[in-house]
């Protein structure tokens, strides 16, 4: 059983360019909130800083922290791996920190299934529309469309994986979405009531994938 000083695990997952990685930095920086850092073999972007963003590791040496069973979920995403290391996770959640994890549908998959024994709460951020992620996707750094039209197609199949999740919510309004991540996170850890309606977000998902 979980202690009650234990932490809380949180993740965030959401189709390239719904924000997710803003909304964790954003939670990030309430108390006793810590993000839980990723080893990636991707390359840095301009903005990111080693061992703060990523843990940036070469191809042979995430092959090896797979072989020696240290990584509590990893996935291949574009190319690139993504993974998440054991002991840094169970160390936090052991000294009372809740652990944010910038995480996609396939990382999300393996912790649950990992069955821990910390209470965990999972998110799917979702574009108010296919019009606006592909606005937010050609802005960002990568200004080729082609990328961003291969992240569209990535969009079709990962917004099919909502339904695995406890809350989806809309990032049509970054700080409106952040209060109202926080609100559910509030009330799951004290057991207060939670303002989410699902039968709207099941016509939010039909109007996204029509």
């Amino acid at each position: 059983m979980p202690l009650d000083k234990d932490g809380v695990m949180i993740i965030l997952s959401s189709p390239s360019g719904a924000g997710k990685t803003t909304l964790v930095k954003m939670l990030s920086e309430i108390n006793n909130f810590q993000v839980s850092i990723s080893h990636t073999t991707r390359k840095p972007r301009p903005n990111e800083a080693p061992d703060k963003d990523y843990y940036f590791v070469n191809e042979d040496e995430f092959k090896r922290l797979i072989n020696n069973q240290e990584f509590l979920e990893y996935a291949k995403v574009f190319d690139n791996f993504y993974g998440t290391t054991r002991s840094p996770v169970i160390d936090k959640l052991s000294k009372g920190k809740n652990v944010l994890f910038d995480i996609d549908w396939q990382g999300a998959d393996q912790i649950k299934n990992k069955k821990l024994d910390y209470k965990l709460i999972t998110f799917f951020i979702l574009p108010p529309s296919k019009e606006v992620l592909f606005q937010r996707l050609s802005n960002r750094d990568m200004k080729d469309k082609l990328i961003a039209e291969e992240r569209m197609k990535q969009f079709e199949r990962d917004v099919l994986h909502w339904i695995n999740y406890d809350y989806v919510v809309i990032n049509e309004d970054l700080k409106k979405c952040f209060q109202r991540i926080k609100n559910l996170i509030d009330a799951e850890i004290n057991n207060g009531s939670k303002d989410y309606d699902l039968e709207f977000i099941r016509k939010h998902i039909s109007r996204l994938t029509f």
